[in-house]
């Protein structure tokens, strides 16, 4: 490490610029024609030139001081054009033994994810627009030498707007202006580059869609005679020792230079619960043997009940039981508690398999359910109930039929585990593999810890570890956080976040030594989580809801490679980041957990704003805000299906932060 630091700070000493720009591009295009494509090269008092009269000028300065280097790119028309401009940026590090990073949208290679989404089964060069990202960042980690390169956009608070093409792809005239540009990174004979530009690019494929690659869209923008465009980048160097090193230390370099701050206008806790207490009247339904809040496939337009009834992901009845029975007794409404009674006890008397699993996604209307259980819904379903069990237990209360399905329950899962510690995604009740992927593991050590806490069961406890191993020996230590999510088979944010709670609640029941190395690992996996919220607010078209409305983006987190929107997937994540924050006294942590806290309750439906939704406190799901769509209406708009159980859900835990230290009495 030493030897590698004297030889990058040599490097510094010999060249005030340490940057070497390999080629700026610039096409040119007019209305009707095809695009000339020029060369630029360095001439006089830092201009670019070509030797053909071009109708732009086009000034670079470069600043650098330590290990940044800050571009500035002046451009002014001497005629009326239509341009697009490409710098590519020469790291000098071999391809094939580089990994690569845009956050919230790609790392390592997205070989986790299908063919039909970016990853380096098509190419190994991809430049996107900036809004796909949580930050307008590219980054190239040289696994060899251990050092890495990233470039960001500076100026994406300047101004910041977009406009709406009238093509998805080819040489596509803006109709007006966007202050999107596009980033990213190439090969060329086997070197890498970064890449970045203005206005935006998509190549070599646009992804419109879940796993839909179309071709690569150049847009062009119109800069009138006279007038100027000053665009602003920053190069960085790192020394790293690994890739997780190079995303960690990439966030907290990307989060004090873009320093997001929290929402002035927050809704407080009381009132944002005191709205998404309407979800749990409006949505329960009690025209079956299992009851219910409905909560997934639901309409925008009308938000009306479903007859899908599923005990986790998507669903979260079990958790939304808990959140009314909680929230029903502290304020007294009582229809609240008996509501959530009732779904309680029929679950207990009709929602469970003969082998002892939740029926974990069940369509009532015509009672059919699939033999194919996940490991996720039932942990979750298992961690709602405990959370529910404790709560009744430090009222006095006991409920020994409950008590008697969560132990066999558990049972069950601790017999599922393999051998490395890991948990199959999917299986069969007898035990059969369906999908042996183990991404969804870290969702079984929440409800192990809890149970170990709750019963006394060292086995549950010894099982809990061995989750732990495997999430520092297959995930934390690869940075390899893939395929939590049940819809999606990719590098996803619930992995990662799922790891880094998973790892708390390990440490909340462990001691010693064996408690810090758990928060260790709780931290390490915490930067690639936080990789997947957003830093900054992107821009939006006029016409388009969510500008119109005044969305912002920062604190919302993208959701995989495959599914390209953003969401309020959060849950413990934002409590856990204040604990690390005080043990680790990093503020950092804390100070973005408060934009998370006090973005995510923007779009809240009230009476005064129903932002689109059809009912007040129906959370909305599927936030489009980038040019992708999940099926209906594209960027600055909902899909038109949604699943509010788990948007609520998710909400209400980030909002009782005192969840998780009343679960834990055994260490206390």
């Amino acid at each position: 490490m030493v030897k590698r630091l004297l030889i990058f700070c040599m490097g510094l000493l010999m060249s005030h610029a340490f940057i070497v720009v390999a080629s700026t591009h610039v096409a040119i295009k007019y209305p009707g024609k095809k695009s000339t494509e020029f060369v630029l090269l360095k001439g006089k008092d830092g201009q670019l030139v070509n030797d053909k009269d071009l109708p732009l000028i086009i000034d670079r300065k470069v600043e650098s001081k330590g290990d940044v280097t800050n571009i500035t790119l002046n451009i002014k028309a001497k005629e009326t054009c239509w341009f697009n401009l490409t710098d590519t940026i020469n790291t000098g590090m071999k391809t094939e033994e580089c990994e690569f990073y845009m956050p919230g949208f790609w790392y390592h290679r997205n070989l986790r994810s299908p063919k039909g989404a970016p990853a380096f089964h098509t190419s190994n060069s991809w430049c996107v627009r900036e809004d796909r990202l949580s930050t307008p960042l590219a980054g190239i980690y040289d696994t060899v030498n251990k050092c890495g390169m990233t470039v960001m956009r500076l100026d994406v608070d300047n101004n910041a707007h977009d406009c709406v093409p009238q093509n998805q792809s080819g040489e596509v005239i803006l109709p007006s202006t966007t202050s999107v540009g596009s980033i990213g990174f190439s090969n060329k004979c086997g070197c890498s580059s970064l890449v970045y530009g203005f206005p935006y690019s998509e190549t070599p494929k646009r992804y419109i869609r879940k796993l839909t690659l179309i071709d690569p869209v150049y847009a062009f923008q119109q800069i009138e005679k006279g007038d100027s465009i000053a665009l602003k980048w920053q190069i960085r160097k790192s020394i790293n020792n690994d890739y997780s090193e190079f995303v960690a230390d990439t966030w907290t370099y990307s989060y004090d230079v873009m320093q997001p701050q929290p929402m002035d206008d927050a809704m407080s806790r009381e009132d944002a619960m005191k709205c998404m207490s309407t979800y749990f009247i409006d949505s329960y339904v009690d025209d079956y043997d299992l009851k219910y809040f409905s909560g997934m496939r639901m309409r925008t337009d009308d938000c009306a009940n479903t007859e899908n009834y599923q005990v986790g992901f998507v669903g979260r009845v079990l958790l939304n039981a808990f959140n009314a029975f909680e929230y029903g007794e502290t304020t007294g409404r009582e229809q609240l508690t008996k509501k959530a009674n009732a779904i309680f006890n029929s679950v207990l008397q009709n929602g469970f398999t003969d082998d002892g699993y939740f029926r974990e996604n069940v369509r009532l209307s015509k009672n059919e359910e699939s033999d194919v259980l996940s490991i996720r819904r039932q942990s979750e379903g298992a961690y709602a109930i405990l959370s529910w069990l404790n709560y009744e237990q430090n009222k006095g209360r006991k409920h020994p039929k409950w008590e008697a399905k969560i132990r066999q329950l558990m049972d069950n899962i601790v017999s599922l585990q393999n051998e490395d510690g890991s948990y199959p995604r999917k299986f069969k009740a007898d035990k059969t593999h369906v999908d042996p992927t183990g991404g969804s593991t870290p969702s079984a050590t929440l409800p192990l810890t809890m149970a170990y806490d709750y019963f006394g069961d060292k086995k549950y406890l010894e099982c809990a570890r061995n989750t732990g191993h495997y999430l520092e020996n297959e995930l934390i230590s690869k940075g390899d956080y893939f395929s939590s999510t049940l819809d999606a088979n990719c590098e996803d944010k619930e992995a990662s976040l799922y790891a880094t709670t998973a790892m708390y609640y390990l440490a909340c029941v462990t001691n010693g030594k064996e408690h810090e190395h758990n928060l260790q690992q709780c931290k390490k996996a915490a930067y690639f989580c936080l990789s997947w919220y957003y830093m900054w607010d992107v821009p939006f078209s006029k016409g388009q809801m969510l500008g119109d409305v005044g969305f912002k983006s920062r604190g919302w987190g993208n959701v995989s490679v495959e599914n390209n929107h953003i969401d309020v997937f959060i849950f413990d994540f934002a409590t856990v980041l204040d604990k690390l924050s005080i043990h680790y006294s990093e503020p950092r942590f804390s100070n973005f957990a408060n934009v998370i806290k006090t973005s995510m309750l923007q779009l809240m439906p009230t009476e005064d704003n129903m932002y689109d939704i059809a009912k007040a406190g129906y959370y909305p799901e599927v936030i489009q805000h980038t040019t992708w769509d999940y099926g209906k209406n594209g960027k600055g708009f909902y899909n038109d299906i949604f699943a509010p159980g788990w948007t609520v859900a998710s909400l209400w835990q980030m909002l009782c932060p005192e969840r998780i230290d009343n679960c834990f009495k055994r260490n206390k």
